[in-house]
């Protein structure tokens, strides 16, 4: 005796490969299936609908089928209300809480399909009704766990969730037609990037929000100057780092280094060792990064620009960091949460040389943000991708290489 459900595939099922992992997913997990309807979309724009019978040797074994379907986009043909329990205290769940995707997602409460806001992976869903909503409409929208408040309703269980991956059609068109996923350093490194220059441009144009993501090694590679001619010039309209990266920006101003090297002749001065510590003491005795722009102290690079042209930074802090800088976040719960905020405001993230930032930045968006990743060292390219982030685009190349290209290509040579 076996138990079934039917569930349902719609979108560019067959170019984006969703159908196939379908097939594969169940017959790996011990069901099988059925097709019960298949609707082809002939043209490249028309996209495409399935209905498939699954069935298993029991209801566990058929849960955890549907379970892994939802995750890729099947949802139930007979949708019905999600179910609900209440957060027993502070930063606890209940038993068996429905753990987000990154992809849109929708509730069905009271019969009405919600668009769950800010949707970002490993998050609880809370619902709000009319009278607790503070637009007088019921809402649903994610919390991390260490934000749940007693109290909230929590959405459980896998019934009444429709997840939507992004399409992945044939022919995008745009400047992420050349978006399809996946890393190699065999890709034409100037080609790509004018077509992130494109895709920039683009997501300008449309009034939407640049984030670039960056490790201490941008500095290193001496592409400092050039990541500061694109938050000058507008194309850059965030940014999210760690310590390191701006001591050592600011430090290359002071002193002509990065972590005690001339970027220009590589050349290794007398004390150049020390010139962070000289860095982090001189911001510190300021008071704040800003200040030291304001009283003429820092007069050049990415931090000095991002301050002279109001462009929001966020500095969360590790267990190495010497100093800190007074703006470098210490709390990681807090520093999680500005990021948070960053990541949800924007519209294209640059993942500049920074395997911790880049993972930690990526679990925060949702996968219809434009996301590129560029690294020396391909693991960070594919452990971003592995962690769920798999809208990215990798570029295994030298950050050195790529930052200067890029702001050529959207501002010109100076």
């Amino acid at each position: 005796m076996t138990v079934s459900r039917v569930v349902e595939l719609e979108g560019h099922i067959i170019d984006s490969g969703t159908m196939q992992s379908c097939f594969g997913l169940i017959m790996d997990l011990g069901g099988s299936f059925t097709v019960e309807a298949f609707d082809i979309g002939r043209r490249k724009e028309e996209e495409s609908y399935a209905r498939l019978l699954v069935e298993a040797d029991d209801e566990d074994a058929l849960q955890t089928i549907v379970h892994e379907l939802h995750q890729i986009g099947a949802n139930p043909a007979d949708p019905k209300d999600a179910t609900f329990e209440p957060a027993p205290a502070d930063r606890v769940v209940p038993h068996g809480f429905y753990s987000t995707t990154n992809h849109p997602t929708d509730i069905r409460y009271e019969g009405e399909w919600l668009t769950v806001d800010h949707i970002e992976m490993d998050c609880a869903v809370v619902v709000e009704d009319g009278d607790r909503s503070p637009t007088g409409e019921p809402r649903a929208y994610t919390k991390v766990l260490n934000a749940v408040e007693a109290g909230d309703l929590i959405v459980t269980g896998d019934t009444g969730i429709r997840v939507r991956p992004p399409d992945r059609p044939r022919d995008t068109g745009g400047a992420f037609g050349f978006m399809k996923g996946g890393v190699s350093s065999e890709r034409p490194s100037e080609s790509t990037i004018r077509k992130v220059a494109t895709a920039i441009e683009e997501t300008k144009n449309e009034g939407g929000t640049v984030l670039a993501v960056c490790g201490p090694a941008l500095i290193h590679s001496g592409a400092r100057e050039d990541l500061a001619r694109l938050v000058r010039e507008g194309y850059v309209d965030m940014l999210s780092a760690g310590n390191g990266f701006a001591v050592h920006d600011i430090e290359r101003d002071l002193y002509g280094t990065s972590l005690g090297m001339n970027t220009e002749t590589l050349d290794h001065p007398r004390h150049g060792h020390k010139h962070h510590i000289y860095t982090i003491s001189e911001v510190i005795r300021e008071g704040s990064i800003e200040a030291a722009v304001e009283s003429g102290t820092i007069e050049s690079g990415v931090m000095y620009e991002c301050v002279e042209h109001d462009r929001p930074f966020v500095l969360a802090g590790s267990i190495r960091d010497d100093g800190p800088l007074p703006d470098t976040i210490t709390d990681a719960i807090e520093a999680q949460n500005a990021i948070r905020e960053q990541a949800h405001e924007a519209d294209m993230v640059l993942l500049l040389s920074t395997l911790l930032h880049s993972v930690a930045v990526g679990n925060c968006l949702p996968s219809t943000t434009r996301v590129v990743c560029v690294d020396i060292n391909p693991a960070t390219v594919t452990q971003l991708l592995d962690r769920g982030s798999a809208q990215a685009v990798g570029m295994v190349t030298d950050i050195g290489t790529f930052v200067p290209i890029l702001a050529d290509e959207l501002i010109g040579g100076e």
